[in-house]
Parts: C-alpha cells; sequence; structure tokens
C-alpha cells in the first residue's frame, strides 16, 4: 500500500478531565502500533528546522505537549502541513513520509512515540534520495 499525505492521520489522545487538571495518557491499544521508543524535542528556537528526514520501516505519532509547531509532510509528490498545539492530538506519521519541524513556538515541547528504536539504517536524510525512493 502506498502511504501519501492524505492518508496522514490525527489522533485524539484519551483524557480525563477534571476541574483540578486534565491527564492525558497514552498506553497499550491508544497508538496503531506499539511504541518502543519515547524522545521529545524542547527549547527550539523559533527559526530552527527539526526533522529533515523519512523513515523506511518506523512509524512516529508526535504530540505538541506544550506550545506549538509546524509539521510539514512530503509523500514524494505532494505536501500536507499540520499544525500542533493540543497536548490531546497526535499526528500519526507512517513510513515513508519525508517530515519538517519548523516554527516552533517559545516553550514548545513535541512528544514522539516511535515504533521501533533509533536505528540510523532506517533513515533516509538527503530530500534527493528520498525522491529517488518514491520511483
Amino acid at each position: 500500500m502506498k502511504t501519501t499525505v492524505n492518508s496522514i492521520q490525527l489522533l485524539k489522545i484519551p483524557v480525563v478531565e477534571d476541574t483540578r487538571g486534565n491527564l492525558a495518557f497514552v498506553q497499550k491499544g491508544v497508538l496503531p502500533f506499539e511504541f518502543k521508543r519515547v524522545y521529545y524535542l524542547f527549547d527550539v528556537p523559533s527559526t530552527a528546522f527539526r526533522g529533515g528526514h523519512s523513515h523506511i520501516v518506523q512509524q512516529e505519532v508526535l504530540i505538541a505537549l506544550s506550545g506549538s509547531f509546524e509539521v510539514v509532510l512530503h509523500d514524494g509528490f505532494e505536501k500536507k502541513s499540520f499544525q500542533l498545539n493540543k497536548p490531546n492530538v497526535g499526528l500519526l506519521i507512517p513510513i515513508g513520509i519525508w517530515r519538517e519541524l519548523q516554527n516552533f513556538s517559545s516553550g514548545a515541547v513535541c512528544l514522539v512515540f516511535a515504533s521501533d528504536v533509533f536505528e540510523e539504517a532506517d533513515y533516509i536524510r538527503d530530500f534527493d534520495q528520498f525522491l529517488e525512493s518514491k520511483k
């Protein structure tokens, strides 16, 4: 099955609402894959770019825990952009999608759930090579 930017999904993260403050959670069954790695980006300057790669076999879900940032996705033919700014919404990025993160607000925190551990061989970090892989 070919993955396109039109198949990108926003996931609703479960929230327990309480007058004392809300609690969001991610556990088995919430994401469409079992995650093996969790990491987060913070203190990213507003002019900086993160990402700039695609994965061969790894899927990811990105959540704006605090603040906001833009995720620009490319499937090799078409681009689509998502503004993440709610801690109860996750952006599912399937395999074979180029991603760039930009326009981080002050205090933004991007939480990432990954379907696998870090493996450099899973990354395509050159955009021309990425485009070639889509032919």
